[in-house]
């Protein structure tokens, strides 16, 4: 059995951490869980949805970790329609449609944090 028990956060690079706060919760809602200085003037940063989960660790972009990619995080959600619009009338970059949806794959899109970071929101039953 193993000891690892859950996946306890993800990171995701970001070029000013002020600015994806600001983000994070305010156009997704989520909490900001952490903001612990440490070091040399650097922060941990996390925020994780209200109802909790895994938590995503804002990080500064640096190599070889550059903000603006796909971060292969899927968010998940009862109805992807109705977060497609919250997210779009908040002045989100989604994708212009919804993808799946037909049996096979479950309804879906793609929407681009203040960095261009890519993340997924996906429907679950």
């Amino acid at each position: 059995m193993s000891l690892i028990t859950q996946v306890g956060r993800v990171m995701v690079p970001v070029g000013d951490q002020d600015e994806a706060i600001a983000f994070y919760t305010g156009k997704l809602d989520f909490e900001q869980v952490a903001d612990i200085p440490f070091g040399d003037g650097e922060r941990w940063v996390e925020v994780a949805p209200p109802a909790g989960g895994t938590a995503i660790a804002l990080v500064p972009s640096r190599e070889p970790y550059p903000a603006g990619r796909i971060t292969g995080i899927a968010l998940a959600t009862t109805d992807a329609h109705g977060v497609h619009e919250e997210l779009k009338a908040k002045g989100v970059d989604v994708d212009a449609e919804l993808m799946g949806g037909d049996g096979t794959v479950p309804l879906l899109f793609s929407f681009r944090d203040q960095d261009a970071n890519s993340l997924m929101v996906v429907e679950s039953a």
